[in-house]
């Protein structure tokens, strides 16, 4: 029996990327926590829905990027005895928070909004159209600070922390565009419609985030995976006659583990297919961390003892 755990990624670079997330994070909940107060103040004075909705939508994003962060320093803890790969999981549960968050808040701005629809509030247009206007350009700045130096693509805490922004950037459009029919056409309704517009485009994100982070917490396979691919890779490698038990899992969305086991040949070099299994799933899949165990006809005379 042969076990194998590579650990050959960098650590420098791990530690570059978290540094350059957290100081992204940081910087994001500084900016977007303080506007949040001015806006909801706003919109409580200009009696905009699309406003205090986007307020709103900024507190979610406050606290979504405060558990991101928070999950970035609890996430590079040590791992312990009992718990052997660290807090990584935890990132997964705040994007899993987020997504629930951002879910529930949707469907509460949607609800307002109908119930606007039949009898809307007189909006004060001009106060709405600068403070949303200054909302967009503080959500453009941080969506740019997260995805320049943030790893929105590697990292799902990231990912839903970024996605949080890009709909309250869209709310600031839609809120923007509402106050523009506002003034010209006294278009009051235009305030409800910008916000039930919102509440969908935060929906698709949030569900999106979710369905992500559940699907990490049940341990599926990665999706840019394809275990036949795997199994075909691995059976062509001289030596190896069949495989069983190919687990591939995620502990956090950067962070895919495989287990397999290898009937090998009897008289096969062990220690080559094993380097060869490991480098050739580490090229082709990025799968870092492997655990290879091999068998032999010898040790596994009955065929379903080893499936």
């Amino acid at each position: 029996m042969e076990h194998n755990h590579n650990h050959s990624h960098s650590h420098t670079g791990h530690s570059h990327s978290h540094n350059a997330n957290k100081k992204a994070l940081t910087i994001s909940f500084i900016l977007i926590a303080s506007f949040m107060f001015i806006e909801f103040i706003g919109g409580y004075l200009t009696h905009s829905l699309a406003l205090i909705s986007d307020a709103g939508h900024m507190l979610s994003d406050a606290v979504a990027l405060g558990l991101s962060l928070s999950a970035l320093i609890f996430g590079a803890r040590a791992a312990t005895p009992s718990k052997t790969y660290g807090y990584k999981r935890f990132e997964i549960l705040a994007a899993l928070l987020n997504g629930i968050v951002l879910v529930l808040l949707a469907l509460f701005i949607f609800k307002e909004a109908i119930e606007r629809l039949s009898s809307p509030p007189q909006v004060m247009g001009k106060g709405m159209i600068i403070i949303s206007t200054i909302g967009l350009l503080i959500n453009i700045f941080v969506a740019w600070i997260l995805h320049s130096q943030g790893s929105t693509k590697e990292n799902l805490n990231i990912r839903s922390a970024f996605l949080h922004v890009i709909g309250d950037l869209l709310g600031s459009v839609g809120a923007i565009i509402a106050a523009v029919l506002i003034i010209l056409f006294d278009w009051f309704i235009a305030d409800s419609i910008a916000s039930m517009i919102v509440s969908i485009l935060v929906l698709y994100s949030g569900w999106h985030v979710l369905k992500e982070s559940v699907n990490i917490l049940m341990e599926a396979k990665p999706s840019n995976i394809d275990s036949d691919e795997m199994i075909k890779l691995l059976k062509s490698i001289e030596g190896v006659e069949d495989i069983h038990d190919l687990h591939i899992w995620m502990i956090t969305s950067d962070f895919s583990v495989m287990t397999v086991h290898l009937k090998v040949k009897q008289d096969s070099d062990r220690d080559q297919i094993l380097e060869k299994a490991k480098r050739t799933i580490n090229k082709t899949f990025g799968i870092k961390h492997i655990t290879i165990q091999m068998e032999s006809r010898e040790l596994c005379p009955y065929e379903e003892s080893c499936n």
